[in-house]
């Protein structure tokens, strides 16, 4: 099985990759699949410019010739993709949104109804891909903060596993390991149960969304520091 994860921090010591590391422990644990990061902030991926010119060609290329080609290439040949990326201003990161708004190669000018919705007719099979979001944020577990976002990666993805997961900057803060280990082995533990199920329960996600801390003691933490 090929794994691809596009990593959307800017950051080399990323609290959210701590996150997808872990749970490609236990995906992985066995060796027998093969996985592929490509750090984004590293890539040179221009805007998309609107010109179409993929949809006359076809090919499922984009006619900029920058570093998004070879994400496509990989996307195409990937049968699990892993969007891991920060909450930024309640969505993507610019840099990661730009490689999303240039996977429109991969589909057609052509329009189909889909139940309650219309969207562009496949050139890829994503039927046979799963997509998994993993999202960290520095805020605690209050309601809204990844709303959009989930509702965004509904839209592109169609049925992906969404991880929204709170108060992340714990991740990279020696004193906060205590809390920390626990949730990372909980990430270890269900990319294990995804090996096997290609799934995860919603008693595990709700478990690897639980926040670390109360908010209200991460705040007055937060705060302390400021």
């Amino acid at each position: 099985m090929n794994i691809l994860v596009l990593n959307g921090s800017p950051k080399e010591k990323s609290d959210t990759m701590h996150l997808t590391h872990s749970f490609l422990q236990g995906l992985n644990e066995d060796g027998e699949h093969a996985i592929t990061v490509i750090d984004v902030i590293k890539k040179q991926i221009r805007p998309c410019i609107g010109c179409f010119q993929c949809w006359q060609r076809g090919d499922g290329n984009c006619v900029l010739q920058d570093d998004q080609n070879e994400i496509l290439a990989a996307y195409r040949a990937a049968d699990v993709i892993i969007w891991s990326f920060p909450l930024y201003c309640y969505g993507m990161p610019s840099h990661l949104k730009a490689v999303l708004d240039r996977t429109i190669p991969l589909v057609q000018m052509r329009m189909v109804a889909d139940g309650n919705r219309v969207r562009h007719e496949t050139l890829v099979d994503f039927s046979k891909k799963k997509t998994i979001v993993i999202s960290g944020c520095g805020f605690p577990a209050w309601e809204g903060n990844f709303d959009g976002l989930k509702q965004q990666c509904r839209v592109c993805f169609g049925n992906p596993t969404i991880l929204c997961v709170p108060e992340t900057p714990l991740l990279n803060t020696p004193e906060a390991a205590p809390l920390a280990r626990p949730l990372l082995d909980k990430f270890r533990r269900a990319g294990q149960e995804f090996a096997m199920h290609s799934s995860l329960t919603p008693e595990t996600v709700a478990a690897l969304e639980t926040p670390m801390m109360p908010g209200k003691d991460y705040i007055a933490a937060l705060n302390e520091r400021c």
